[in-house]
């Protein structure tokens, strides 16, 4: 597994980045004539990032090519505040040519045990597989105050050892239920990259990158691409204890 670090003075300079980087690798995808998928995450962190790169920046990406995925999303309608794909649909500009086929969206407002599997079955049937695991160019992800990440909390770390794609997770403090994807799937990936960025998250990311003895409590701690590249963006806050 390849790791790097990459810090930056602002979250803003952070989320561009972060898109530029997003862009050159669609672009190289694409001029191999090869579709490039990216699981998106959800929560308050890459909305600066979406607002860039589905909106001023989209005119630099051959969305032809691109298959947009979710790592997570809450159990709510695509139209409620707290949809993860709402985010994205925010910011996605009516005019970047991005085909309705090429959007694989979690539904939330489906019986979440059935789009777990339904969700499964999307993945297996639409990327490319590796030992019989879906295979996605890019996974973002996020991480909250309890070092989780993608919908894998604390309580449920155990969904890094699923033998299933998808699993229903429930938040531990509002009891809302989530679909996530497994550490089967993300740590298949050909590159994950963690947005990081506020001082909330500083102490958390410090054992973490340190490989201090505690941080395995930590779900993010437990993303390891098998094959891939795992990168961090950072601001100056979010390393502020390293």
């Amino acid at each position: 597994m390849k790791s790097s670090v990459k810090i930056y003075d602002s979250a803003a300079e952070t989320s561009l980045k972060l898109a530029d980087d997003i862009i050159r690798r669609i672009v190289a995808s694409a001029t191999s004539e090869k579709p490039f998928s990216i699981a998106l995450s959800g929560g308050s962190t890459p909305e600066l990032l979406y607002s860039m790169l589905f909106g001023e920046m989209a005119d630099s990406v051959p969305w032809d090519f691109v298959h947009l995925y979710w790592g997570d999303e809450r159990c709510v309608p695509a139209g409620s505040a707290d949809s993860n794909y709402g985010l994205v649909h925010k910011y996605l500009r009516d005019d970047t040519g991005l085909p309705a086929a090429n959007i694989h969206r979690m539904k939330g407002e489906e019986e979440p045990a059935a789009e777990a599997i339904r969700y499964s079955g999307e993945l297996s049937s639409t990327l490319l597989l590796r030992n019989g695991v879906p295979v996605i160019d890019l996974i973002l992800l996020g991480m909250g105050d309890d070092g989780h990440t993608a919908s894998i909390f604390p309580d449920q770390i155990g969904f890094f050892n699923s033998d299933n794609f998808c699993e229903v997770a429930t938040h531990p403090v509002t009891g809302q239920k989530r679909i996530t994807l497994t550490g089967k799937v993300i740590n298949n990936a050909e590159a994950v990259v963690f947005l990081i960025t506020g001082k909330k998250k500083a102490e958390i990311i410090r054992q973490i990158l340190r490989g201090d003895p505690e941080s395995i409590t930590y779900p993010a701690s437990h993303v390891k691409p098998v094959y891939g590249s795992l990168d961090f963006y950072l601001d100056n806050e979010a390393v502020g204890m390293l």
